[in-house]
């Protein structure tokens, strides 16, 4: 076991395979501290920042990977959640609060991506990944409606919690997956042939699920097909989480980041002193592992690399 330099934190080696995912002198830092419930990290390569989410205090900031300073990005955020990137470099959002997903553009200004499903309001999008014909998929589950710490309470129009799809042509929002109790984080392989969801049902439920699961897509890219069982969570939840170009998927949890092979066996962790929400990788080689606990922002240094 390798320490690291913030009290709390450290490597924990479960499988010897682990321990080639990082140097021996590696270690965790603090980046910054004072959210209510971080979530949602998106590194932003050209100007070399990261944004995310503070939820309950209805902002998102910033970290400038120039000089380390922190400052808010926007304020109020309407308690967004999920952020990704698409292929122009602009910032895809999932809000809790006006139940919708949107794109920043480069002047700043708000794109509705979707806001509604067959006439009815989103419950409030979670988390969202855009794919390489430039479609965009995300989860919806109801934490943000269930009160009003991270959203505003309110009953669900649609009455469960879809996956979707937006088509980058049409712009039509279809179900993908409607079988999940409360479908949280995602994420695409390398080559897409499937795509990961967490399941974050026991949250709420008396052992409700608790785990990630690998949803083949099919050969139109539009469509999901066959589900597996991928991995249960041994501590906590699975919420958001990243996969390497090895296959490995680094994923949130009650005590830190679990680390999965491609088989889905739990091989390490990165304990951390607070309860993680989501991960995501950055720098110029994607090989710095940047962490969203309850309060703080952490990274560390991998010697892999996340999946573009």
């Amino acid at each position: 076991m390798f320490y690291g330099q913030v009290e709390g934190t450290s490597f924990e080696i479960i499988d010897e395979s682990f321990g080639e995912t990082f140097v021996g002198h590696a270690r965790v830092e603090r980046l910054w501290t004072g959210a209510r419930w971080s979530e949602g990290p998106v590194w932003f390569a050209a100007g070399r920042y990261l944004v995310w989410s503070d939820i309950p205090n209805n902002r998102q900031m910033r970290w400038d990977g120039t000089d380390g300073s922190v400052s808010v990005f926007r304020e109020p955020s309407n308690n967004s959640n999920g952020n990704t990137i698409d292929a122009q470099g602009r910032m895809i959002s999932c809000e809790h609060f006006s139940r919708r997903v949107t794109r920043t553009e480069f002047d700043g200004s708000i794109t509705v991506i979707a806001d509604k499903f067959d006439g009815k309001r989103l419950n409030s999008p979670n988390d969202v990944v855009v794919k390489s014909d430039g479609s965009i998929w995300f989860t919806d589950p109801d934490y943000g409606i269930l009160g009003d710490y991270e959203g505003g309470r309110a009953d669900s129009e649609i009455g469960a919690c879809y996956v979707y799809r937006v088509d980058p042509d049409t712009a039509e929002v279809t179900a993908v997956a409607t079988d999940f109790v409360k479908p949280n984080g995602l994420a695409f392989s390398a080559d897409e042939n499937h795509l990961f969801i967490a399941d974050t049902g026991g949250s709420h439920i008396k052992n409700g699920p608790t785990h990630i699961r690998k949803v083949s897509v099919n050969s139109d890219g539009k469509t999901l097909g066959e589900s597996k069982l991928f991995a249960e969570c041994s501590n906590g939840l699975f919420d958001g989480f990243r996969l390497d170009t090895d296959g490995r998927i680094w994923s949130s949890a009650g005590d830190g980041v679990h680390c999965l092979n491609p088989d889905g066996e739990l091989i390490g962790k990165i304990h951390i002193p607070e309860l993680v929400s989501n991960v995501c990788f950055g720098e110029a080689r994607l090989n710095r592992l940047f962490i969203t606990g309850t309060t703080s922002l952490y990274s560390a240094y991998l010697d892999v690399r996340g999946v573009r």
